[in-house]
């Protein structure tokens, strides 16, 4: 069981997270931001503090020792929530491409950085603090590129959209179409692509804004360079100059500071508590700390994991939302309400859920 002298190492890993919230909370309720100031905080952590803290990670990592076979499941079970909610979002009317990023977002992507290291350590000791730094680089590496890249999709889909709405300029209806691939949030586009009929079909098209976008994006190559290190430094034993790694620390190491602040300011800018709703909140927490771990349990039997290498899988699918999904939804204004309760709630209710799962599953011995 899981001693009370590492549940004092939660809480001092959670504290911080608490504090930077709070502060951003109080400072616009005491009006020392303006909301086009707390957008641009949250700029800055998206634009530049999280790709350094992707690079740190990454390249930090020895990608020769990891367990493939911890990694298969987890992967596994972003697969299959991915898959289940694309066809959901295909024969459903309620279903699209904002709901498909949002749901999965909840349902697999966890906050292993701050409160997954200090909990599974202190539930199953120090071989669980390297399974977690393992997932943190499949979650870079992969998966958060993969939601970035839903974003900036959506984001040309309704640009392009919008452009075929648009009135033909000439009589004979042919006419060339700028597409704008432009950023959720409302900033100026960056890309054009001409179309000389409006009534030709656009996937492909969508497709090439979204990738030409992403290949603009500091994360994405944040995550290639770090893994193109890691892959070089581990093979030949090479070290990175102390002058250059406390370079990138500075900043890195206030993505999740300031993720949280940006949470708080983002709290304090609306009228209530829960921003989304009870419904839409319990639906968050369901996807967390329901479907998240089960689908895991699932994926691990699947591939073979067993013994304490399951029971880390389904602990850490526990974990309360990461901080930089929050970050991500604010920054594409996709669900943030959503995304902030999810953050919010998601810490003040896993410990006792993760300790329930770390009980129900020593039951199985």
């Amino acid at each position: 069981m899981i001693s009370w002298s590492s549940l004092y190492h939660v809480v001092e890993a959670m504290m911080p997270l608490y504090a930077a919230m709070a502060l951003g909370y109080a400072s616009v309720r005491k009006k020392a931001f303006t909301p086009e100031q707390c957008a641009g905080i949250n700029h800055f952590v998206a634009l530049l503090a999280v790709p350094l803290l992707i690079f740190r990670m990454i390249s930090s990592n020895n990608p020769y020792t990891m367990n493939i076979r911890f990694l298969a499941a987890d992967t596994l079970q972003k697969v299959i929530i991915l898959a289940a909610l694309a066809a959901w979002a295909r024969f459903s009317k309620n279903g699209s491409i904002a709901w498909v990023i949002t749901l999965f977002s909840l349902a697999t992507l966890p906050n292993t950085v701050l409160m997954g290291v200090p909990v599974l350590r202190g539930m199953y000791g120090p071989m669980s603090e390297n399974l977690m730094v393992q997932i943190v680089v499949l979650q870079f590496v992969v998966w958060y590129v993969l939601v970035v890249f839903l974003f900036e999709y959506m984001a040309a889909q309704n640009a392009f959209m919008e452009q075929q709405q648009m009135p033909p300029p000439q009589a004979n209806g042919s006419h060339s179409v700028d597409i704008l691939a432009v950023n959720a949030d409302g900033s100026d586009p960056d890309v054009s692509i001409a179309q000389e009929e409006t009534t030709r079909p656009s996937g492909m098209l969508i497709l090439v804004m979204a990738v030409k976008k992403i290949l603009k994006i500091p994360s994405t190559y944040a995550s290639l360079l770090g893994l193109f290190w890691s892959l070089i430094a581990f093979r030949f034993g090479i070290k990175m100059p102390a002058i250059i790694d406390n370079s990138l620390s500075i900043i890195s190491v206030s993505a999740i500071g300031l993720g949280m602040f940006s949470v708080g300011t983002f709290m304090a800018r609306r009228k209530k508590f829960i921003t989304c709703g009870y419904y839409l909140a319990v639906l968050a927490m369901v996807m967390r700390f329901l479907i998240g771990p089960i689908v895991m349990l699932v994926s691990s039997f699947a591939v073979g994991l067993h013994g304490v290498f399951l029971n880390v899988g389904v602990v850490q699918a526990a974990l309360p939302l990461a901080v930089l999904s929050f970050v991500y939804a604010e920054e594409y204004n996709v669900h943030p309400d959503i995304m902030s309760t999810g953050v919010i709630m998601g810490i003040f209710i896993s410990v006792p859920l993760t300790i329930l799962y770390y009980v129900l599953l020593g039951l199985r011995r």
